[in-house]
This record gives C-alpha cells, sequence and structure tokens, in this order.
C-alpha cells in the first residue's frame, strides 16, 4: 500500500509550506484566486480526453526525459508533478505512481549524477487520513527511502492537514554517497479523499469541500516556490512543471464545476492526452474542442497506440495546429514494472518534453516582445504615444470574467492578474461563467449563419435581440429596432430619425421637398447639454457642444450645429449628496433646502417634479428655448439628444434628474423629437435597465450599444416609436431611411446580446439583481464610498450602479481632460493589480452587471489606501515647496 506521504518532512529544513483550507459555500467563487505564476520554467496542465487514457503515464515519462536530458555536469534540474485533485487515495496515488516508476527507471537505468526524489500529501479528508492512519506507518527507513508523517491535532470542515511524506537519495553511476543531489523529482498531492469515486461525490460524501478559489490559492503558491528557477532561451530549462488533472477535461471538481473551468484563470498551456481506443478520435477531438472553446492552448496531443491507426484522422483534424505523438501499446504483462515500454517510449517523451520547452521559449520570448512591436505598430486612440514609453504598455495574456492576466517584467517573467477598472472602456459585464456562455453560442453561431445580409431578411438571433429589446428597455414607446456597428452610429442614425420626425410633425415637408432629394429650406440644429459626448463620427460630433473632442486639432470642421444648455449636476461632496447649479442659474432664487440631499435616492424622487426648483427649471429652460429659436424661422431645433443621469467621456458628471425630466418634457411640449444617448448609461450600467427608468420619463428615440452584447462583439441599436418609423414610410424609396452597414444585424452580435441581456436580467443567472425587482443590488460600499468623498485630496464621488467616479482636487493644468495629475496614482494602483484609465483628474472604477460586491469592496479598499497615500505625498510636495521641510 502507499506510504503515507507529508507536505515537507519537518527534517527537511529548506522547505516549510502550512497552509489552513476553509471550504468554499459557492461553487464559482473566483474572489480569492488571484492568478499568478513564474515564467522562469515551463509549466504545463496534463488534461485527457477520459478517464484511463494513460494521463500519469505521460507524467511519469516526462520526468524521465525531463531529468535524463541533463544540460552540464554542475546545473541542478528539478521535475515537480502536482495533482490537485486525487480519489481513490491511498489505494491510489497518482503522485506516489510517478515518484515510484521515475525511482524504478533509475534503478533500471541509473543516470550519471544523483537525483534526490520525494512525494509529498498536503490535505486529506478525515477518511483518506484515518486509512493512511491505520497503515500504522508513521516513519523511518526502508532501504534508502525515509518515510515521515505527521498531523495536525485540529479538523478543519472535514479535512486533516497533513505532513507525510516520503524521499530517497538515487545514487548516480558517476556518483559517490557523499555528493549532494544535483538534481530533483518532486511529487505532490494537494487533495485526496478516500472514495474512488468523481471529486464531487467524494468531497459531499467525506464532508471534505474545497472551492475552486481555495484550489487555486493552493495551486499558485505551489507554482511559486520555485520562482527563482530561470530558463535561457539558448539552453534547457532547469526545471518543468506538469500539473496533472482528474479524470477527464469536463470531469467535475471537488466542487462540482468542470475542471477545464476551474483552471481557466490560469489558462496554462496544455498537453492532452488523447484516447487511442474504439471511439478514442471523438472524444479527442471533444476534449480539444472544449479546452479551445475557454481559452486554453494545446500544444500537443499524445496518445497510446491500440492499433486502431487513430493518428490518422488525428493527423488530418489537426494539421498545421497541434502536433500528434503515438506512444507504444502499453504491455498487458507487467512483471517488469513498465520499465521495457518507458525504455520503448523515450524518443516520443523526449519529443514531447522538446515540443513543449521550445513552445515556452517562444511564448516568452513573444511575450517579451510585444510592447516593442506595439509600439511600432499601433496607433492607439486617445493616447498621446509620445509619453507611452514600451516599459508602460500592458500585455494582455488572456482575460478571465472581469481581471486581466498580464505579462509582468522586473527580475523576472511572470503572469499577474489586473482587475479591469475600465470594464474595457464600458463594454464589460460578464463574470467569467457568463463569458463561456458568450463563447460557446457566438461558436455555435458563427458556424450555423456565418454572416448575412440583413434587408428583407430575418433570422433567429436577430428577431430574438429586437423582441427583447421591444419588451425591456424600449417597453411602452418603441416599436422597431435599427441595427448598427457602434454606439456613434447609432447616434447619427438617431439624429436622422429624429429630424424626419420634427419636419413630418410641424408639417415643414412640402410636396416638392419629398420629391426633391436635394431640397433644404431650413437649418436644423441640435439642443444638447454641455458635457455631453455622443460619439467620434462627424454627425454625432456636431451633435455636442465645442470640447477637447471637437478641436480645431482633431475636427477642423467642427461647426457645432447644436445650441448647448449648462446642466445642474449633483455629486458627494464632503459627505453629502449636493447640487451645483450652473453660473447662469445662480441668479435663481434656490431655496438652499433643494440645494442638498439626506441620501442618494431622494435626488431620483419623482415627487421632485412639485418643487419650486421644478418650476424654476422649467421657466429657465423656456426662455433659454425663446431665445435660442431664430426670428426668422429658418432655424430650427429639430432634436433633444441627452445621455440620461451620467455623462460618461464628459468626466463622469451626474445630471440633476429632475432638470432633465423638465428638459423632456418641454421639448415634447414643443414637438422636438427626444434622443436618449444610452451608449453609456443602458444595461444596468446606473443600476438599471435603462436610465430612462430613473428618469421616469420616455424618448422618442434611443441608442444602445457597449455592454448590450457583454463587451463581446461590437454592435448597436437605435429605437424608434413608431411615429418616428411612420415619419419614413410613402410610396418612394427615397422616403426610407437611407442609411446602413454590411454588418447590419449581424448574427453573432445579436446572440450575444440576447444571452447577455437574459443574463444581467434575471435573478437565477445574476444574483446581483435585487428578486422580483428592477434594481442592481448596491455594489459599492457606502460607507467607504463616503469616507473617500470626505478624503481632502477628493473633489467629489458619483457611485451609483457599477459607476465609481471620483474627482481629485486640483487647480489650473492640473485640472481637466488633459491632466496628468492622476498618473503617479493610476501606476500606483496598477501595482496592486487595478487596471484603470483616467478622464484627466477624474479615475473612475468600473465593474459589471454580475460582479459581486465583495470583489467592489476590495478594490475600493485599495483604491482609498492609494488615496491616502497620495494625498501624503502631495502634502509633502507642497510643504516642501514652500520650505517648511
Amino acid at each position: 500500500m502507499p506510504r503515507p506521504i507529508p507536505l515537507f518532512p519537518g527534517s527537511i529544513r529548506r522547505r516549510v509550506f502550512k497552509l489552513h483550507l476553509h471550504p468554499a459555500n459557492h461553487r464559482h467563487s473566483f474572489l480569492h484566486s488571484v492568478v499568478e505564476y513564474p515564467l522562469t520554467y515551463p509549466i504545463y496542465t496534463i488534461w485527457a480526453s477520459n478517464t484511463s487514457v494513460g494521463k500519469t503515464l505521460v507524467s511519469a515519462g516526462l520526468s524521465i526525459s525531463f531529468l535524463s536530458a541533463k544540460s552540464s555536469p554542475v546545473s541542478q534540474k528539478k521535475f515537480v508533478y502536482l495533482k490537485p485533485i486525487q480519489t481513490g487515495f491511498p489505494d491510489d496515488s497518482d503522485s506516489r505512481f510517478v515518484y515510484r516508476k521515475f525511482s524504478e527507471f533509475f534503478a533500471h537505468k541509473p543516470l550519471p549524477f544523483s537525483v534526490f526524489a520525494s512525494n509529498y500529501v498536503l490535505n486529506a479528508s478525515i477518511p483518506a487520513s484515518d486509512a493512511v492512519l491505520g497503515n500504522g506507518v508513521v516513519g523511518g527507513r526502508i532501504g534508502n527511502e525515509t518515510l515521515g508523517a505527521g498531523l495536525d491535532k485540529e479538523r478543519n470542515f472535514g479535512w486533516k492537514n497533513l505532513r507525510w511524506y516520503e524521499e530517497r537519495k538515487l545514487l548516480g553511476s558517476d556518483s559517490s554517497e557523499s555528493e549532494l543531489p544535483v538534481s530533483e523529482v518532486v511529487c505532490t498531492t494537494m487533495h485526496a479523499w478516500r472514495e474512488a469515486v468523481s471529486p464531487h461525490l467524494a468531497a459531499e460524501k467525506e464532508g471534505a469541500i474545497v472551492g475552486d478559489s481555495e484550489l487555486l490559492h493552493l495551486l499558485k503558491s505551489c507554482l511559486w516556490m520555485n520562482k527563482e528557477r530561470t530558463c535561457n532561451s539558448a539552453e534547457e530549462p532547469e526545471m518543468m512543471c506538469v500539473i496533472e488533472t482528474a479524470g477527464g477535461v469536463a470531469s467535475p471538481g471537488p466542487s462540482g464545476s468542470f475542471q477545464c473551468d476551474i483552471y481557466r484563470p490560469f489558462r496554462l498551456p496544455a498537453i492532452l492526452v488523447g484516447d487511442g481506443r474504439l471511439g478514442g478520435i471523438s472524444a479527442t477531438i471533444s476534449a480539444y474542442e472544449s479546452l479551445k472553446l475557454r481559452g486554453y492552448d494545446v500544444t500537443a496531443v499524445i496518445f497510446e497506440d491500440h492499433g486502431l491507426v487513430n493518428e490518422v484522422p488525428l493527423l488530418s483534424y489537426f494539421r498545421n495546429r497541434v502536433p500528434v505523438l503515438v506512444l507504444p501499446s502499453v504491455p498487458k504483462d507487467m512483471s517488469d514494472d513498465l520499465m521495457t515500454w518507458f525504455d520503448e517510449s523515450q524518443p516520443i517523451f523526449l519529443s514531447l518534453k522538446e515540443i513543449m520547452i521550445s513552445d515556452f521559449v517562444q511564448r516568452t520570448k513573444r511575450l517579451r516582445e510585444m510592447p516593442k512591436k506595439a509600439c511600432d505598430v499601433f496607433w492607439w486612440p486617445f493616447t498621446q504615444h509620445k509619453s507611452i514609453p514600451k516599459e508602460d504598455v500592458t500585455v494582455i495574456d488572456s482575460r478571465c470574467g472581469e481581471s486581466f492576466a498580464i505579462h509582468k517584467v522586473q527580475d523576472f517573467d511572470w503572469i499577474s492578474q489586473q482587475f479591469d477598472a475600465c470594464a474595457s472602456w464600458w463594454t464589460q459585464g460578464p463574470d467569467p461563467h457568463l463569458q463561456l456562455e458568450l463563447a460557446r453560442d457566438m461558436g455555435y453561431t458563427a458556424a450555423r449563419y456565418g454572416h448575412v445580409l440583413f434587408p428583407e431578411n430575418v433570422y433567429e438571433p436577430a428577431l430574438k435581440l429586437a423582441e427583447l429589446l421591444l419588451e425591456s428597455v424600449g417597453k411602452g414607446w418603441a416599436s422597431r429596432v435599427y441595427f448598427s456597428d457602434n454606439g456613434s452610429t447609432a447616434v447619427e442614425i438617431a439624429l436622422k430619425m429624429a429630424f424626419r420626425r420634427f419636419l413630418t410633425d410641424n408639417n415643414l415637408l412640402s410636396c416638392h421637398e419629398r420629391a426633391n432629394v436635394d431640397g433644404r429650406c431650413m437649418d436644423l440644429k441640435v439642443l444638447a447639454l454641455r458635457g455631453s459626448y455622443h460619439g467620434d463620427t462627424l454627425g454625432a460630433m456636431e451633435a455636442q457642444a465645442p470640447s477637447h473632442y471637437t478641436g480645431f486639432l482633431q475636427q477642423p470642421w467642427y461647426g457645432g450645429r447644436g445650441v448647448f444648455l449648462d446642466p445642474p449636476t449633483v455629486s458627494m461632496y464632503s459627505g453629502t449628496w449636493k447640487l451645483c447649479l450652473p453660473e447662469k442659474m445662480q441668479i435663481l432664487n434656490v431655496d438652499q433646502e433643494f440645494l442638498s440631499f439626506s441620501s442618494r435616492e431622494e435626488i431620483f424622487k419623482i415627487n421632485r417634479d412639485g418643487s419650486s426648483l421644478a418650476g424654476l427649471y422649467s421657466s429657465f429652460i423656456s426662455e433659454e428655448l425663446l431665445v435660442l429659436l431664430d426670428s426668422n424661422g429658418l432655424s430650427q431645433v429639430g432634436a433633444l439628444i441627452i445621455e440620461p443621469v451620467v455623462q460618461g467621456a464628459g468626466g463622469m458628471q451626474m445630471i440633476d434628474p429632475l432638470y432633465q425630466r423638465i428638459l423632456v418634457r418641454e421639448c415634447k411640449d414643443r414637438k422636438i423629437p427626444v434622443i436618449f444617448d444610452e451608449v453609456f448609461t443602458g444595461f444596468w450600467r446606473l443600476g438599471r435597465e435603462s436610465a430612462a427608468e430613473m428618469l421616469c420619463c420616455q424618448p422618442d428615440i434611443s441608442c444602445f450599444a457597449k455592454l448590450m452584447t457583454g463587451g463581446i462583439i461590437p454592435l448597436a441599436v437605435t429605437l424608434g416609436s413608431d411615429a418616428v418609423f411612420e415619419a419614413f414610410t410613402g410610396d418612394s424609396k427615397l422616403l426610407a431611411l437611407l442609411h446602413g452597414h454590411s454588418y447590419s444585424g449581424h448574427a453573432m452580435g445579436c446572440m450575444a446580446a440576447v444571452k447577455s441581456l437574459k443574463w444581467f436580467k434575471y435573478y437565477n443567472a445574476n444574483m446581483k439583481i435585487i428578486c422580483e425587482s428592477r434594481f442592481l443590488q448596491e455594489l459599492w460600499d457606502t460607507e467607504l464610498v463616503l469616507q473617500i468623498s470626505l478624503h481632502p485630496v477628493v473633489h467629489r464621488v458619483v457611485a451609483l450602479g457599477t459607476l465609481c467616479a471620483i474627482e481629485l482636487l486640483a487647480e489650473g493644468c492640473n485640472a481637466g481632460y488633459a491632466s496628468t495629475y492622476a498618473s503617479s496614482l493610476l501606476k500606483r494602483l496598477r501595482e496592486d493589480g487595478i487596471y484603470m484609465r483616467p478622464l484627466g483628474n477624474v479615475i473612475y472604477l468600473m465593474c459589471g452587471p454580475c460582479t459581486s460586491p465583495l470583489i467592489c469592496l476590495h478594490i475600493l479598499k485599495k483604491v482609498y489606501a492609494r488615496i491616502h497615500e497620495f494625498g501624503q505625498q502631495k502634502s509633502t510636495s507642497a510643504a516642501s515647496e514652500l520650505g517648511i521641510c
């Protein structure tokens, strides 16, 4: 029976490791699984297309081939085998198998140098531990093998933290007894259960459940123990690590999650052990596709020959993608303990090892070269390239849910995790599970539809999305959905719709003008708010007030075909929500009680409509509109466009909802069509499915994009009322809306949008939605937000839905969009694992509708700490300039 083997024995002082695991109640907990691993040596995950196809044989063969190819007499090589999940223990122990087979092969064909071989167990369920203790082996020596055992007295949730091990020194043919071992084989079982069943069943039966995040945390710790090992691209690395999974690719882990999902945050390159048996072709291809769907790189496929020539169709399928290696058949006669088989298989394992090392070297080289290559060929948007050295370029290796896995270099290379606090420029909403769902559905849609033209056609994804939009954000007012490709274009389409509706409603389309496409008799303008941003296409820019985005350096054609009002804004100032009136309104006799609020919710109450402030707003807006109307009637305001509640690119300014509601009412009374630009604010960004719900009023036209597809692919829509649609109907095609895109209503985008919108909205998928309400639960800790607003370096805070914006107190060149005032602060936050981009001296955190409030709290605490540090630095700098220090 296998010897009980604890993690680093007490007699070996050079390795000390103690862990206390606690079960996760939530099977998909990723909160604490900060993914980091070194790139100083090759690390691969060994997957299988099914159970009993030889994963452990491959691991053992790799240990032999790696240690056998010693590069120099003085090098110290190390092969690490990790088995995170083991059932059937101690009767079955894959780590012990690798340890034993390497030792037996060494005895069969001794290497010229000595090797120190060891095997450890970190944690075992109580039944598995009791089975080991029942064997009565607690320490001693058998030949040259040292046995040790220890046991923590604590029993933690069905676990015992073992300290059991076996180890032996394997003396090389050219070595003396006194020579220190120059190479190592270290085998480790991380979690073990007694029952020889699927891990989720064993964990439940034995009361020893380990959550996904705990499993990843322990795996991370094991990988970091050897970060000092380096790899010279010109030589073979000094170390290699393989992580062997349990069962097949989609076998459940102890939490019930599929293993291909559990390890997805790491996205370590994969070796797939295929199936050479009858039915193995299908099983191997299915396993490969499952890994690729989840974003894994599969480096090689290897399987045992069962005489069915499975390699022929597999080589055809994997042609030019993945090398396929075939091992000799495992003999039925095991009398020599597979030593002859391992000997015959060595050329194959040597080829596999060389493929793995070459792939590792190429990967690390590519990651190192990417920043310089990016600086040489990219033209990034909204970026002054002169101020971005290649050292500041973030290399993103992968994404899992809310976080990037990025490549970092200091004294050595490693992969680290950063929370995407930009929500990838306001588009991202999926957690890791929705991301996978989107990948699956988009793969299906691409395979079924590819792309088909949209005019006069219908297909299921586009129809589903249109119906879903009209039943949700368009319910009660919209009747039509117009598809486009991005938010700026959706706005331009909305302007065309609004102008036609305005001309129709005001009887300004004569018969001559209907027939003559060149006819023009008036100058139509747009009514908009200062600080608004509606996109970068030329027409959308004309509908926004002069700003950094519209200046001569950016858009020499800009004329500003709009009239722009200064809106009142609301933010939290020093712990209190306050209303800030624009300069023109400050002459109004506003009662002070209307300028502050006891809570954020009070700002949105509909009973504010009966206040004297509402009357003042109405009078002020009416007077502004009268002044704006051209006395000769040739200049007309043909549309109102607003970003409801929050202006995004304008500095994350929250506009007083009462003001916007009254503005909409005044325009509708004058037959001016109303456009809501919800490209930024839509789909739970501000805590409601549509920001229109927060204003308690409806538009005539509305634009959506960004979060609509979960950020996985571009798509935009413009929703219009029936009256807007009817303004384009008639006998002539020239009356139709002559606007379109080759990719209008593309199937992949529509399918992604359907999946995302349903996922965000329904409690059974997104537990951040308050059941039986239309609200997203509070994501940002209210007390901590208040504390941030009280900090002396903070001017104001807006926390709403998935957004938490913080404006730093700044003056002169330190304020405004062009400011670099926050650069040092954001650099520190990136070091903390939070990726942020500023809007001048406004920094913001953004998550998705599925993000846990606990994650938001964790991130917000780091931001608060760095703001405090930033304030101290500014105080010290100011004191120094004044000569105080």
